[in-house]
């Protein structure tokens, strides 16, 4: 065990350890609760399913307070505390004041695709009805917010991110408490679905308004002064318990790569993804000084929205994944990033797609601690947002939609379970899926089925998780664009585990014998009869496939996880004509199948 810093260890409280405690719930409670509401009230499927916001609330030098728990992993590198500290600077002259709302999208601050909108109000001292200690802020996908294609982040070939939309820097949408109908305009005529939008912008601000309401409260129950030192010492008890977890981790300079298949535009062209993480005693630094640079297609992100994120959601998962979100969380965590590379592109840079990448490079900064801490990570998971994109005019009321949805693949094995899944990604959380009733009703979309995919699971001793396979008919003229990954660097096994299987689309043409295989393409025409049948990956495996449970393989047969052929090829298990495990033919595979290696 590596020495501790002795300050992390005599934490001194100014704060009674009660009321800490019960501050600590109280800050946790608002978010989650607005949460709760925004999910009730927005008019999206990509909020109330889809769950593509982030909630809390950060202090007045853009520190995070305390963030929901049911928003997307994405949005951990405090996108909400950067674009408050950009309105602050923006609005230097003027001030920001009781009942002001301000939203943001800028690229060159968040990093991000354009419809991540934050919006955020301040929340006032009970005591000093003029003093802001605090801000209140939202961050949703909106659905639309103009730009080339519907949807505007539906794109795999914009070149830069003028083509994705309008950008608002800063923009005040209340001010006093006041709408400010300039800016109610500019949204309503920047977006193809202004009902919708707007929609979510009253929940939004109902969400903001609500959680300032809730945090004065907290202010003038225990006093501003108490509860400000309340948060501070939050902090430093966080703070310290992820110093511990990565004090535990053995020192030294530990590797791993990957890669993506293209940006859009450069198809035979891959993405590299070479990163190395140095841990040193308590602190952990994710070097990506070997990534790709910058590309011409719109998988880049900015420095925050990019290798920011995706070194604190790995570093989340791997020290302290089950403690609440704030500032503290992340201190031992340092991050190499030269400016340039496609993870911190320059504020104009395409970055449509920008979320695409993430999961991956999560997944690779996990990977390279496999040999030093092999019961702190999983194999590969299928990583891909698996973005498929349906817009047409509903059949019945002629009217325009756009509908998102993402990919539900397999996780990675780990030393004492198999993968779990089918889910999305690591970044998303505990996104869930659109329910079929809702597409189907909203769009006018038919799904026929869903159902694992056979032999998609990454063969081991613990097997990956399986991916899925979703057919749709088409009844209605649509276009279609699709954003898949990790084709050519499929799920990774660890520890002798096998990779699992990469995703791709088939469309099959009503008229035409044989389908085409997709992976990333725009506005595909689809018209009544075409079948669009969407393959998830599956997770990797951990451990030596014959190390596993032979009765565990002949339920994976039986589920239709696994067929009886891979049952034989990957795991050495002979079935029976009843699908039951042959113990002596299998043990007979198993050992001669050894003694060849």
């Amino acid at each position: 065990m590596k020495a501790r810093d002795n300050q992390s260890d005599q934490l001194k409280s100014s704060v009674n350890p009660v009321t800490l405690e019960i501050i600590r719930q109280l800050l946790q409670s608002i978010p989650d609760e607005v949460e709760m509401d925004l999910t009730r009230t927005a008019f999206s499927p990509l909020i109330y399913e889809y769950k593509d916001y982030a909630v809390g609330m950060v202090d007045v030098e853009g520190r995070l307070i305390a963030q929901s728990r049911g928003g997307i992993p994405i949005f951990l590198a405090n996108v909400l505390g950067l674009a408050v500290m950009d309105g602050v600077a923006t609005y230097a002259e003027e001030g920001i004041h009781s009942g002001d709302v301000i939203i943001t999208n800028h690229a060159g601050t968040l990093g991000q695709h354009l419809n991540n909108v934050v919006m955020f109000t301040p929340m006032m001292d009970p005591n000093h009805p003029d003093k802001v200690i605090a801000f209140m802020a939202i961050l949703a996908h909106w659905t639309d917010i103009g730009g080339k294609y519907v949807g505007s982040s539906a794109s795999n070939d914009t070149t830069d991110i003028f083509q994705e939309g309008i950008q608002f820097r800063c923009v005040k949408m209340r001010r006093a408490g006041k709408p400010v109908s300039e800016t109610y305009r500019m949204i309503e005529y920047n977006t193809r679905f202004p009902t919708m939008v707007l929609g979510d912008v009253d929940a939004q601000l109902a969400g903001c308004t609500k959680g300032a309401n809730l945090f004065t409260r907290l202010a003038e129950k225990f006093g501003t002064d108490t509860l400000m030192s309340g948060i501070a010492e939050l902090w430093k008890k966080t703070e310290a318990s992820a110093r511990a977890a990565v004090a535990a981790i053995p020192d030294g300079v530990y590797f791993a790569s990957s890669f993506l298949d293209n940006d859009g535009i450069d198809l035979n062209k891959h993405i590299e993804c070479p990163i190395t993480v140095t841990v040193m005693g308590e602190r952990f630094i994710v070097d990506f000084s070997n990534i790709s640079p910058q590309v011409r297609g719109p998988f880049n992100s900015g420095r925050y929205g990019g290798g920011i994120t995706c070194a604190r959601i790995a570093f989340k998962y791997l020290t302290t994944p089950l403690e609440f979100t704030n500032e503290g969380s992340f201190v031992p965590l340092e991050v190499v990033l030269p400016e340039g590379k496609f993870l911190s592109a320059a504020a104009n840079a395409p970055m449509a797609r920008y979320s695409a990448p993430i999961s991956t490079v999560v997944d690779t900064i996990v990977h390279a601690m496999e040999a030093v801490a092999p019961a702190m990570i999983a194999a590969g998971h299928h990583a891909s947002m698996g973005s498929h994109r349906f817009q047409g005019m509903h059949p019945e009321t002629g009217v325009l939609f756009s509908h998102l949805d993402t990919a539900l693949g397999g996780w990675g094995g780990s030393h004492n379970r198999d993968g779990s899944g089918p889910f999305k990604t690591l970044a998303h959380g505990d996104t869930l899926d659109v329910p079929v009733e809702v597409q189907e009703m909203l769009y006018g979309l038919h799904i026929n089925s869903i159902c694992f995919r056979t032999d998609s699971a990454g063969a081991g001793q613990y097997r990956g998780g399986p991916g899925l396979d979703k057919q749709y008919t088409i009844h209605h003229p649509v276009k279609l664009t699709l954003t898949f990954e990790r084709n050519g660097c499929p799920p990774w096994g660890v520890m002798a585990g096998k990779e699992g299987q990469p995703n791709y689309v088939e469309i099959q043409r009503s008229d035409e014998s044989e389908p085409t295989i997709y992976l990333k393409a725009s506005d595909i025409p689809l018209n009544t009869g075409d079948r669009v049948l969407i393959h998830s990956g599956g997770g990797g495996g951990y451990g030596h496939p014959f190390n596993r449970d032979p009765e565990a393989v002949a339920l994976d047969v039986k589920r239709g996880v696994v067929s009886e052929a891979a049952a034989r090829e990957d795991y050495g298990v002979i079935l029976n004509t009843d699908q039951g495990v042959n113990h002596c033919l299998t043990l007979e595979e198993r050992s001669k199948r050894r003694a060849c290696v």
